[in-house]
């Protein structure tokens, strides 16, 4: 183990989302002290509240799991609040994590920092070898930044600050909106509609075609806790399940967990994305980490949490 989290105080920046949720719940399993504050205690997008608040609460080490997130549509519509945010967020954090002598800091990435027809798998070091999905470049080119910023310091002042590129996450607490949602909720969403109104089929967006890789959102958190003890180096670290699926059997996939028994069609009106993205998380086996939930297992959890939530008027929109 390269870094102890044992009786230290972790802010997790974001804590509220469903990364950071799943974060929580696993830090919640180790012996350390967990921090945190809400947007109505701090907007992480301006720099002096952010350092008042470091510097008031001192913590020992960071995760960045705190971003503007969305679909392809909304990375679209929003290019200047995608970009923008996402810079203040990571910029205002990292700094003050270097003022006030945090000893470790991970950045979470996204595996979308990567050019439209890298190589596959993606390798860390694949990162600016080609031009990006023009759907989220606004977003990738805010998580270049804050993995160059996060390499800026630890080659000028020599912080241990790391980051880490998540594959296409899911799971408990993502956003269910149909015109903001990534790929998984937006389908739950939708083939569970489909199933209660009795329609006789779903048309999805785009051509099926693309190929995504997915981790469940407590596997994610698993793998960002033992990198955070485990890695320390200058450049990024992939964490992915080794394999992929096409959109087209994800929708059947969904169809089934949901009950669906209708037509599925596609809109190949609608943009693909990159045509594949599986990320190479060698590395990150090598330090001792795999997945343990299966595709069909999450995305069971994550339809039974939906309808739950549903249910009890809790589901997150917005």
């Amino acid at each position: 183990m390269i870094y102890s989290i044992k009786g230290k105080k972790v802010w997790v920046a974001g804590h509220a989302g469903m990364v950071g949720k799943a974060i929580v719940r696993r830090l919640n399993t180790e012996e350390c002290k967990i921090i945190s504050c809400d947007r109505k205690q701090i907007d992480l997008r301006r720099q002096h509240e952010v350092e008042l608040w470091v510097k008031k609460h001192k913590p020992d080490a960071i995760i960045i799991a705190a971003a503007t997130v969305g679909g392809i549509k909304a990375n679209d519509n929003n290019p200047a609040k995608f970009l923008y945010d996402n810079l203040m967020i990571e910029a205002n954090i990292i700094h003050s994590a270097h003022t006030e002598n945090v000893s470790k800091l991970m950045m979470l990435g996204s595996s979308c920092i990567y050019p439209k027809y890298a190589p596959q798998p993606i390798c860390e070091n694949d990162m600016l070898s080609g031009p990006l999905e023009k759907t989220n470049q606004w977003y990738s080119i805010a998580k270049i930044s804050g993995v160059m910023l996060c390499q800026a310091y630890r080659e000028e002042y020599g912080n241990d600050f790391i980051s880490v590129m998540p594959t296409n996450l899911y799971g408990p607490g993502d956003l269910f909106n149909e015109k903001n949602s990534h790929v998984i909720p937006a389908l739950l969403m939708r083939f569970d509609e489909a199933k209660v109104t009795g329609q006789k089929s779903v048309t999805v967006w785009g051509s099926g075609n693309p190929r995504r890789e997915f981790l469940y959102s407590d596997d994610l958190a698993d793998a960002v806790i033992h990198s955070l003890k485990n890695y320390s180096d200058f450049e990024p670290l992939n964490i992915g399940c080794g394999k992929d699926i096409s959109i087209a059997d994800l929708s059947k996939i969904i169809a089934g967990v949901v009950g669906f028994k209708g037509k599925i069609l596609f809109d190949s009106s609608m943009p693909d994305g990159t045509p594949r993205k599986l990320l190479n998380s060698e590395r990150l086996s090598q330090i001792g980490w795999k997945p343990k939930i299966t595709l069909q297992e999450g995305l069971l959890k994550t339809f039974l949490w939906y309808k739950k939530v549903q249910s009890e008027g809790l589901l997150r929109v917005k």
